[in-house]
């Protein structure tokens, strides 16, 4: 199969990212939008990149973990599965095409100026242009970047110029009132320019043709949001100030009309002309990133096969880009302008807002494959801002865009069940996702005969240690290795541990590609022979690749028939926004005890602290510390915390039956009873005194500590020495 050239380096990169940008964005879309809030036109495109910043954000981070074409199709795909992929898919490719014509209608506008054009063939004079573009495009993207990067640097110049010859003109009268249509005017002026920003997409949806995209890419977004930002700013706030309201509200060619107020007749020539230059870049850069979506849905087998198909000398997506300029010359022939705009932009703050929610999918259910090199700031409450203020901006677009993004959802539904039912592949989401969720996104049903989750001949193939009363899963995070099989060992009440090393790669990874164990992989394999001799323990170790982690740990559970899961654990709790990560999916779905062991650095434990909650199963849970405590040759300390208002009567009850189990243990054992209000507090203290503490499992979040991002075991994460987390259902 032919791959896509990396030939794109950081400057084509921002060349093409504010080219897409630059084009309809400033050249037509300022007239209109002045129409719905006045001169604050300005602060409505400020408050357009504020909304956008988010999913600028999050999208750095996803295309740096995923740095494929398709950009946004594939992120919402990987975290929603198929079906949710193929609607996103079909919605940013449309979005972007119709962006695309929008402004090749307004290059005819602009080129109406320069040569005598009647209003019927502008229409053909854009379908024209929309031609050249269409095999720019398909003799390569390299020649795309190029020619961005000259167009992006003149029409810049031709924006300073005119913000620094008309500044001294601005008319104050112009500029009062500020916000002619109040609140609701400003509000939906920043829903109506929102797809100015959409640039930002672009660049991600060409993420497979980048050079270094772990730096370039998040570098190109950021860098070209920020700038595109100022240039809108500035040069929004100069055209309400130089154009007379009433006539700025209806112009289709703004950018000419100032640049004619303020520098005369052949400045306003010099404009148009940049205009036209600008616009066919930007309708360049659509086309470039419209045509990668069905392309990648294509080879991900949501669309006809055809549109995989690759040219074999200029290495481009030839029959996605022509059926793009097909649904082009379609939209220019019969849309009304004003009404293509507003369909884009409720298309594209649809997808921000699901870019929004991919991250924090992604990050709730710590996929392993899912390692991104950068990671957005200020998570989750930057996500959680990108949605909420994505769904009241498509709000204020009107009934029209919220009935286009219904009819587009149940054609996406109909090619899913027409062609992508071919997948079968499951997002992240499916798995792990929280009851509530999975009512408003899909699950997919398992198949009969459902896809073998490990590469044939691994280890669930009949090889697994029968008698493992213990299985620890491996999956390459752990501090040591060693240290976990060891705990395994020491919970162990059978003849055998099974170690298994699961390494999970994404559904667009075929499993055969990674067959042999890698050196990592044959250095645990190593280290735990020694291991076993050593300590003359029964330790199997096996080595496997899925690609649905908490599945194949869960089928290993159940071919074992297993007490324990013995599992390296970082302190997350098994709650998060609509999702869980794949702790909390396997304490719901797996019937055997869990043994969550956070490993603090601590080799040699000789005295193990169990803090137990009055109520708790204590026998059971002393009897693992016990098993721990003789294993390791340590001594056990049990605590219990009990508030001030806790009568004496009840504390001396419970003192004598932990008096009474401590002395049935063949251990040396201590009872510590403490008072206080503040049992994470005291816990912490004392940890440092102890090698090991032994908890039981840790309580469910509230929604709002949920909301807010805790999602943290703060016992875990405060205790100063390793912490074995026991959650017992035998």
């Amino acid at each position: 199969m032919k791959k896509l050239e990396r030939s794109l380096s950081l400057p084509y990169v921002i060349a093409i990212s504010i080219g897409g940008m630059l084009g309809s964005g400033i050249f037509v879309l300022p007239g209109f939008a002045s129409g719905l809030t006045g001169p604050s036109v300005w602060l409505a495109y400020l408050l357009g990149a504020v909304c956008v910043l988010p999913a600028a954000l999050s999208k750095s981070e996803l295309a740096t973990a995923m740095p494929s074409s398709g950009g946004t199709y594939v992120y919402i795909e990987r975290a929603f599965g198929p079906l949710f992929g193929t609607i996103s898919g079909i919605g940013l490719w449309l979005s972007l095409l119709l962006k695309s014509s929008f402004a090749l209608i307004g290059l005819g506008a602009y080129l109406a100026v320069l040569i005598n054009l009647s209003d019927e063939l502008t229409s053909f004079v854009a379908l024209g242009f929309l031609s050249i573009i269409v095999l720019l495009n398909i003799f390569g993207v390299k020649k795309v970047g190029k020619v961005q990067l000259y167009i992006v640097s003149i029409s810049l110049a031709c924006l300073a110029a005119l913000f620094f010859i008309g500044f001294p003109k601005v008319n104050p009268d112009y500029l009062d009132p500020f916000m002619s249509n109040g609140n609701i005017g400003l509000i939906s002026a920043v829903a109506f320019v929102y797809i100015s920003y959409s640039g930002v997409i672009k660049v991600a949806a060409i993420a497979g043709e980048i050079k270094n995209p772990d730096k370039n890419l998040p570098l190109a977004m950021i860098l070209s949001l920020l700038s595109i930002a100022a240039i809108y700013v500035f040069t929004s706030f100069l055209l309400a100030g130089t154009v007379a309201p009433d006539s700025l509200s209806i112009d289709i060619r703004p950018i000419h009309t100032a640049a004619k107020s303020v520098g005369g007749d052949y400045f306003g020539y010099f404009a148009a002309l940049i205009g036209v230059l600008t616009l066919m870049s930007g309708a360049n850069s659509g086309v470039l990133a419209s045509s990668r979506f069905p392309f990648a849905m294509a080879r991900d087998l949501l669309m006809p096969s055809m549109f995989s198909k690759i040219h074999s000398k200029y290495l481009t997506p030839v029959f996605s880009i022509l059926f793009t300029g097909l649904l082009m010359t379609l939209v220019i022939l019969y849309l009304d302008v004003v009404k293509i705009a507003k369909l884009a932009s409720a298309f594209m703050v649809m997808m921000f807002v699901s870019v929004n929610f991919c991250v924090i999918i992604l990050r709730e259910t710590s996929a392993q494959w899912y390692k991104p090199t950068y990671m957005s700031p200020f998570y989750p409450m930057l996500q959680i801002f990108g949605i909420v203020s994505g769904f009241f901006l498509l709000l204020l677009l009107g009934l029209i865009p919220l009935l286009s993004i219904l009819i587009i959802s149940v054609i996406g539904a109909v090619i899913y069940l027409l062609i992508g039912k071919r997948a079968t592949r499951t997002g992240v989401l499916t798995n792990y996702g929280h009851k509530p969720a999975l009512f408003l996104f899909y699950k997919k049903e398992i198949p009969a005969e459902p896809e073998p989750f490990l590469q044939e001949g691994s280890s669930l193939d009949g090889k697994l240690a029968s008698d493992a009363g213990t299985i620890v899963p491996l999956f390459g995070n752990e501090n040591s290795a060693e240290m976990l099989v060891e705990i395994a060992c020491a919970i162990n009440t059978r003849s055998s541990v099974q170690a298994v090393n699961i390494t999970e790669v994404p559904n667009q990874t075929f499993l055969e590609a990674l067959n042999k164990d890698t050196p990592k992989i044959l250095s645990i394999e190593r280290r735990l022979k020694r291991l076993s001799k050593r300590q003359e323990l029964n330790i199997d170790f096996e080595s496997v690749v899925t690609h649905e982690l908490s599945n194949t740990v869960a089928d290993l559970s159940g071919q074992t028939n297993c007490d324990w899961l013995v599992m390296g654990w970082d302190g997350r709790a098994h709650s998060g926004l609509l999702v869980r990560n794949p702790i909390g999916w396997l304490l719901a779905h797996v019937n055997s005890n869990f043994a969550l062991f956070k490993d603090n650095g601590i080799k040699n434990i000789g005295k193990v602290l169990i803090a137990l909650r009055p109520g708790r199963k204590d026998k059971n849970f002393l009897a693992v510390a016990e098993r721990v405590c003789g294993f390791y040759n340590a001594s056990l300390t049990l605590l219990h915390i009990v508030t001030p208002s806790f009568s004496k009567s009840a504390a001396k009850k419970m003192e004598i039956k932990s008096t009474q189990l401590l002395s049935s243990l063949k251990i040396k054992t201590t009872l510590k009873v403490l008072q206080s209000e503040d049992p994470l507090g005291s816990i912490s203290k004392l940890s440092s005194e102890f090698d090991l503490l032994i908890l039981g499992a840790p309580e469910q979040d509230s929604w709002i500590r949920v909301l807010l991002g805790s999602g943290r075991d703060r016992f875990t994460e405060n205790s100063a020495c390793s912490v074995l987390r026991l959650t017992m259902k035998n």
